[in-house]
């Protein structure tokens, strides 16, 4: 079972959903970097289920501990390992219903997958409870990225079920949203748009049902020339890390592909009056060839509905080999991208930082 990620800033996921705790173990740190511990406690609590109404009533208050690679407040250059005890768990209805695969979940794939020894409690290993850590391991690479490097990302909801919301401006993009942004529980460009979603999530949740989503991220500040062609390209390197976050089924980057010609899709370069170079559009956003361009780098992330509905449904028992029914009644999140955004934010820290590795 593969939970490692990572050329230069490497990451090991570990634990399970409904195990004594879940954790995160980060290798590459550069050593004597002070942590804004308030920081990653903020992002911490923007990826908690902090409003039960909009999300899973299960409640972790994501209290961490630090074992290693931490003094004095700074990174010592060693493995730098946290964990997060888990204390509200209720495992009864997967102990009843272990033999049953509920519908679109990964029950069934990591059944047969690992010979029926997975841990199949809410999902186990797989579960989104494991993304509390890459929060805490994206915020310090975040903050890393933001000192050192004047980078800042943010991201915002910009569609859930059937709503869609104003998208961000690929050529004109302020840093003081973005960083308005990364500091909301429930980030949206308009804010009339929160209502609106939070009825859909509530008509969804009295039906007991939940829905997809998406969330757009921006990241400025990238100079021309991060990333590499073919295997290693910055496009390839977000998206690895962005597919590993449960639920997620689609990374977009750019426009052009089936909704421009070539001309009007083409971005012109030209000199500013600093001589920086620029493109007067960015339908590319922000990144040529696997490489950085210097302008915004844009792309939307595509979550599915979560799998685990209060309706009945049809499934198999793999004890009697007969079809049979279940009807779920544990704790889950209406949609994900409710509390996606923290998650994505950290993703794509980590992978831009690996990128950066031998820049600090």
């Amino acid at each position: 079972m593969g939970s490692t990620w990572g050329s230069n800033i490497k990451i090991s996921l570990f634990g399970e959903s409904h195990g004594s705790c879940v954790g995160i173990n980060i290798d590459g740190l550069p050593a004597g970097f002070e942590i804004n511990l308030d920081e990653i406690k903020h992002q911490l609590y923007r990826r908690s289920s902090v409003d039960e109404s909009l999300s899973t009533p299960r409640k972790e208050l994501d209290d961490f501990e630090i074992l290693s690679g931490f003094f004095n407040n700074k990174t010592t250059g060693s493995p730098l390992c946290v964990i997060f005890k888990n204390k509200n768990i209720n495992s009864e209805f997967f102990e009843k219903n272990f033999n049953k695969p509920r519908p679109s979940t990964a029950d069934l794939t990591l059944a047969i997958r690992y010979n029926f020894n997975n841990d199949y409690r809410s999902a186990g290993h797989s579960s989104a409870r494991l993304t509390v850590g890459l929060v805490f391991a994206g915020n310090i690479c975040y903050q890393i990225l933001k000192q050192k490097f004047n980078i800042t990302v943010g991201s915002h909801i910009i569609s859930l079920y059937k709503k869609t919301s104003e998208s961000l401006d690929k050529s004109n993009i302020s840093r003081s949203l973005l960083h308005r942004l990364s500091l909301e529980y429930f980030p949206v460009i308009k804010d009339n748009d929160k209502q609106i979603y939070i009825n859909i999530i509530k008509k969804l949740k009295n039906n007991g049902n939940t829905a997809g989503g998406k969330i757009e991220t921006a990241i400025l500040g990238l100079p021309i020339g991060i990333g590499s062609p073919i295997f290693d390209n910055l496009e390839s390197k977000i998206a690895s890390l962005l597919f590993s976050i449960p639920a997620v089924k689609s990374v977009d980057f750019g426009l052009g592909i089936d909704k421009l010609d070539g001309f009007s899709a083409n971005d012109e370069f030209f000199f500013d009056n600093n001589l920086n170079i620029k493109t007067r559009t960015n339908n590319h956003c922000g990144i040529l060839g696997g490489i950085s361009s210097g302008e915004p780098i844009i792309f939307q992330v595509g979550f599915k509905p979560i799998a685990s509905i209060s309706k009945t449904q049809n499934t198999i028992d793999l004890n009697t080999k007969k079809n049979t029914s279940i009807k779920i009644n544990t704790n889950n999140d209406i949609s994900p991208v409710i509390r996606a955004a923290p998650i994505v934010e950290a993703a794509v820290s980590i992978a831009i930082l690996d990128l950066f590795y031998n820049k600090y």
